[in-house]
């Protein structure tokens, strides 16, 4: 099945026909969440309004985990099969990860300020997402770091899966430690702790953060085949004329 994708022209295909129905329910997911959010879910108890952070919060530091996930998994592809769509997609879904983790730690620090008095703490599970935010920076600046795409390809992949470790240490880093960060209520074993009026907003943000996600990269991806095709034009023009010009002259071995 992976095999199939591995023609760049069959990926696009289905890239295309994809994107216009991924990026409609994006919208409407992400349209219909801010709507929950902001509008028909009530503040909360203790925090008050400020509980309306975690609805970009949350889903955000998700994505940031499933995003190095995907590149983790496209790089295992893409070195294991020799799948060049693969190392493509991770470095289009790189900068995105990059992003959402960002997000991650400025809402976090938003959210903490009123909570914890202060915009940073060396926390756990605080610190363990600034080290996946450099994991990123590193994996996008290891695949641009050679002249050969290739090799950066290579060498960047085996970042991402040795940087994957820390996926689990940011998961189960509230169980682990003592930390300020509140432990799993969404995902914890048995129902959530938390109001279906809150859990709705932020499942649809979820959802919608993780069908953008897709949106970008598949954009992303779409725009370096295209690059990378027309840098394979080049070249190869560039060789015909350099093979024209050395060839050129019939006799006398110089050209006039």
């Amino acid at each position: 099945m992976l095999h199939r994708f591995a023609n760049p022209t069959r990926f696009l295909r289905l890239a295309n026909a994809v994107l216009p129905w991924l990026t409609g329910i994006t919208v409407l997911l992400i349209a219909t969440g801010i709507y929950f959010a902001f509008a028909a879910s009530p503040p909360d108890y203790q925090q008050g309004q400020t509980v309306r952070i975690m609805y970009v919060h949350v889903p955000s530091a998700w994505m940031a985990m499933f995003a190095y996930a995907f590149i983790a998994v496209a790089s295992a592809v893409g070195l294991i099969w020799k799948h060049p769509v693969a190392h493509v997609c991770a470095l289009a879904a790189a900068p995105v990860g990059a992003c959402f983790t960002l997000i991650c730690l400025t809402t976090g620090s938003l959210w903490g300020k009123p909570m914890w008095g202060t915009w940073w703490v060396w926390d756990a599970r605080l610190t363990s997402v600034l080290i996946l935010f450099f994991l990123y920076l590193a994996f996008i600046a290891l695949a641009n770091a050679f002249d050969d795409a290739s090799r950066g390809e290579k060498a960047s992949a085996v970042l991402a899966l040795v940087g994957s470790v820390i996926l689990p240490v940011i998961k189960f880093s509230v169980d682990w430690w003592n930390t300020l960060h509140q432990p799993a209520s969404v995902t914890k074993v048995g129902m959530p702790s938390i109001d279906a009026s809150m859990l709705t907003p932020l499942m649809l943000m979820a959802l919608g953060f993780t069908t953008l996600f897709f949106v970008l990269v598949i954009i992303r991806t779409r725009s370096e085949l295209a690059a990378r095709r027309v840098n394979a034009l080049r070249s190869a023009r560039i060789h015909a004329e350099t093979g024209e010009l050395e060839t050129s002259p019939a006799t006398g071995g110089k050209q006039s």
